[in-house]
């Protein structure tokens, strides 16, 4: 059984992981808009009950997480691209003063 749950754990994560992704992207790009997206119409009994973007909401709920939690990550993310352009324009006037010394 706990080959089963480790598994079951395992799917949880990626699908939080995608989640998060396709949360932090830019509006208008295709996944995103695929996520929001609803069918017309009445669902029919055979299907689920709650979709997919429903269950990972409730999977969330149930490991403590918020959707303001991908906010903070893409800000987390913009703050690390801009240091390391940061770090890369340093590196680059380095580079030219040292190449102008010699």
């Amino acid at each position: 059984m706990n080959v089963i749950r480790s598994l079951l754990d395992d799917i949880e994560t990626k699908q939080l992981q995608w989640y998060g992704h396709v949360q932090r992207m830019e509006e208008g790009r295709l996944p995103k808009e695929v996520m929001k997206w609803r069918p017309p119409g009445r669902r029919k009994l055979v299907r689920p009950k709650l979709t997919w973007a429903e269950e990972i909401r409730g999977l969330m709920g149930e490991k403590g997480l918020m959707e303001e939690d991908w906010n903070e990550r893409q800000l987390e993310e913009e703050d690390n691209i801009m240091v390391k352009r940061a770090q890369e324009d340093v590196e680059t006037l380095y580079k030219l003063l040292n190449n102008n010394n010699t």
